[in-house]
């Protein structure tokens, strides 16, 4: 079960590099192409500065998970873990109910089957 959790903690975090790369520096081409339809093509341009600082955010998030990964005590690094997890699934949540219901899909599912099989190995074996 550690294992299951190591890997989908993992696949939090590379998903939460990837939105970092694509905020910051992919905002008027990829961004323009992952969110193109909720956001007019014309307003890429001048919201290049507000989404580079939210990739940044997605960028610590990311740091964080890859943090937990480093620590050698073990309670640390569950709380650590846990903690990130957590952001990420407050984040998807916040996102849903304020920007598009496909986040809490997209981002939110995800930290939340890492979540519970980092509870679950911790917790029950």
């Amino acid at each position: 079960m550690q294992t299951i959790a190591s890997i989908l903690t993992a696949i939090v975090a590379i998903e939460h590099i990837y939105i970092m790369w694509m905020e910051m520096f992919a905002w008027e081409t990829v961004g323009k192409k992952t969110f193109g339809k909720s956001l007019r093509a014309e307003l890429f341009k001048p919201t290049k500065g507000l989404a580079a600082n939210q990739g940044l955010y997605n960028g610590f998030l990311a740091a964080g998970l890859a943090w937990s990964f480093l620590i050698s005590d073990p309670a640390w690094s569950f709380n650590v873990r846990l903690f990130f997890l957590a952001c990420v699934i407050i984040a998807a949540l916040y996102g849903a109910a304020t920007a598009s219901k496909s986040i809490l899909i997209k981002q939110g599912l995800p930290a939340i089957l890492a979540l519970a099989s980092v509870l679950a190995s911790h917790f029950l074996f």
